[in-house]
């Protein structure tokens, strides 16, 4: 069965280009009424330009689809309030939030200064924030919504030159994590993307033929699919590009339980260091308490 978005209204960040724009392209010809936010800035965050933005705008509707453009920042909280009520005030609901936007500032560790720390959390976890800050009460109203968060195989994995980068995007996990929870009794899913494809930011960082073949579209599909009402699932980090797909996760290696009766000394742990450091039958977890197999079972799943 088709996967339709009609009667949806969707909000994607950073749509002006790239992965966003491709996102939002898709959403569109799916039927969704799409609220194109961007800033306009350059890779490294400086700068704004309307032009993007509308143009993925006017490519929408000249293709029979429905789109408006947003140009706030999401690293500032009024540009996502301002976000959403674009959404409210155009088509009377918000279903579908992508968190899309970003930047790139990339140095060496020893090198990089507070502004290249602060300029990449603002625009990543805290743009991340200001906009379903903005959106989560609508989603609650209605009791349904579908995030879609972006992570990086430099946030879950590591990648040499990207410390800020690498920390934003890992901090998305951990959103997801309590969010997924605070959001499923109100039919909220939240799961993350872990994107490789070539745009204006991955241009820095990678050879153009590589940027030239990695073409967004081959990302597009998971996330059609994780905002989509057909998707049930939520906390899943879904890495895709390239033609591959596959999911990551953070697990939980066998406990070694040594009970109250006696507090052990590093010493013990150095000489269960074996065991404690296993992860010889590791299982997912819905939250710090409960596997996922078990949540999963408990709704019938």
């Amino acid at each position: 069965m088709a996967i339709s978005f009609e009667g949806q209204v969707a909000l994607v960040t950073g749509a002006g280009g790239g992965l966003g724009r491709a996102y939002a392209l898709d959403l569109a010809k799916r039927g969704a009424k799409v609220v194109v936010n961007d800033l306009g800035g350059d890779p490294h965050g400086q700068g704004e330009n309307r032009a993007p933005a509308q143009k993925v705008v006017d490519e929408i509707k000249a293709a029979g689809g429905e789109a408006v453009a947003n140009y706030d920042s999401v690293a500032s909280y009024d540009g996502g309030f301002n976000m959403v009520k674009t959404a409210i005030d155009n088509y009377g609901r918000l279903d579908v939030v992508i968190c899309n936007a970003g930047i790139l500032r990339d140095v060496a560790f020893h090198n990089m200064s507070e502004d290249d720390w602060d300029k990449v959390f603002a625009v990543h976890i805290k743009g991340s924030f200001t906009v379903l800050r903005a959106a989560w009460p609508v989603f609650r109203q209605q009791a349904y919504g579908r995030v879609v968060l972006t992570s990086s195989s430099s946030g879950i994995w590591g990648q040499f030159g990207q410390a800020n980068y690498g920390a934003a995007k890992t901090a998305m996990l951990g959103l997801m994590n309590v969010l997924k929870q605070e959001g499923a009794k109100y039919n909220v899913n939240v799961n993350t993307i872990a994107p490789v494809a070539g745009t204006r930011l991955t241009q820095t960082v990678m050879p153009q033929e590589m940027v030239d073949r990695l073409k967004p579209d081959f990302v597009v599909p998971a996330v059609t699919y994780l905002v989509s009402k057909e998707c049930q699932d939520s906390g899943f980090i879904i890495e895709a590009g390239a033609g591959r797909f596959n999911r990551a996760s953070l697990v939980k290696g066998p406990v070694v339980e040594t009970g109250l009766d006696e507090v052990k000394d590093a010493e013990w742990i150095q000489q269960n260091w074996g065991k404690i450091g296993s992860i010889d039958g590791a299982v997912p977890m819905w939250n710090a308490q409960t596997p996922l197999a078990a949540h999963l079972a408990s709704k019938g799943q």
